[in-house]
């Protein structure tokens, strides 16, 4: 049998946090079928902002992946607020992932797996996903990253 994904996660040391609260008019999720669409992540840890600022000007690439994995952390957050057990997920469908970056940064690809590889380690097989990596002028509070998910979940 597969292990679960709470087993992996255990195993990667991560601990999911308390979904974090809408902070304006939106839903933290919506599930349309049986898909499973989340708002926008960003990287927060214990509530609070771990990387602001624009890459390739404030903040280097490798910093970039780390901010893009605390924001697929928030994925899986939100997936269990939404669907009480992970287990329910079949499969990543498509992750987007905003970058905000100085003019010139080329490598939001690059700080885009940060969340790509880290969902693939905890979600095994069914982590594996479409995806777009997409530089942005900014983002809100000034965060580095932001990505957003569409899950399919049975």
């Amino acid at each position: 049998m597969d292990e679960t994904i709470e087993k992996r996660l255990t195993d990667l040391g991560v601990e999911l946090p308390v979904a974090a609260a809408p902070a304006a008019n939106y839903l933290p999720y919506v599930q349309s079928g049986n898909l499973l669409f989340t708002a926008g992540q960003l990287p927060l840890k214990d509530g609070k902002l771990q990387h602001a600022g624009l890459l390739g000007l404030e903040v280097d690439t490798p910093a970039g992946r780390e901010a893009a994995k605390l924001c697929a952390i928030n994925i899986l957050a939100q997936a269990k607020a939404a669907l009480g057990d992970l287990e329910t997920i079949r499969r990543l469908v498509k992750i987007t992932v905003f970058v905000a970056s100085a003019p010139g940064f080329t490598e939001q690809h690059l700080v885009a797996n940060g969340a790509s590889d880290f969902l693939v380690e905890a979600l095994g097989e069914r982590g594996k996903h479409a995806r777009s990596a997409v530089g942005t002028a900014a983002l809100p509070l000034d965060a580095a990253v932001e990505i957003e998910a569409v899950i399919e979940v049975a």
